[in-house]
């Protein structure tokens, strides 16, 4: 039997399991606490002694995502010392994501923008933290005298991340009707990025 800490952990995932579901099935504003409690096997109460309400919930999801997502990019980019494939790995590692947890992509690329919460008052800290990975690469690449010296990490990051992120939320949204593959925008994102910033 494990421990209490262990037991509360595998409860607390089991509901962020299921608001994930319940998320990306009916929208965030349209699911209720009962729904994930139902979907999660718990009492609806259970779910108020690991968050504070649905938004916190939402939140949560976010944040223990994150810090999942910024610990395997990093591994992704082990043994990788050129920048341009170093981008290239960020691009890939990053829709890979989209493709193989589809209903969290949904709740990350569509749900999360509807709270007010997170577009208005939330810091969001660890998106930083995973768009620094790729400030990173450019400082290195400008070191090395591989990308060029104008090119300023923060905008580029940003522009890198947004071409990214515009992406997935179609993919997302498009369904079985996608007009083109994840694998295809990873190729087409890194190369023009490469050659924007590379040193001619």
């Amino acid at each position: 039997m494990g421990s209490l800490s262990d037991r509360r952990a595998d409860k607390r995932a089991l509901i962020s399991d299921a608001a994930i579901q319940v998320f990306a099935e009916k929208g965030f504003h349209q699911a209720r606490v009962s729904d994930i409690a139902r979907r999660a096997g718990v009492a609806d109460g259970t779910i108020y002694l690991y968050f504070k309400n649905k938004e916190d919930l939402l939140l949560s999801i976010f944040e223990e995502s994150m810090d999942i997502m910024l610990r395997d990019l990093k591994a992704s980019m082990e043994g990788a010392t050129c920048p341009r494939e170093r981008l290239r790995r960020f691009a890939a590692y990053h829709l890979s994501q989209v493709r193989d947890h589809r209903a969290l992509a949904e709740v990350l690329q569509v749900e999360l923008r509807l709270s007010t919460k997170f577009l208005k008052d939330y810091r969001p800290e660890k998106l930083w933290q995973y768009l620094e990975v790729f400030r990173q690469i450019i400082r290195d690449g400008q070191v090395q005298g591989l990308i060029r010296e104008e090119v300023d990490p923060l905008i580029a990051s940003w522009a890198f991340f947004g071409s990214l992120d515009q992406l997935a939320m179609q993919w997302v949204l498009a369904g079985p009707k996608a007009r083109f593959t994840l694998d295809a925008a990873v190729d087409q994102v890194a190369e023009v990025f490469i050659r924007g910033v590379e040193v001619r």
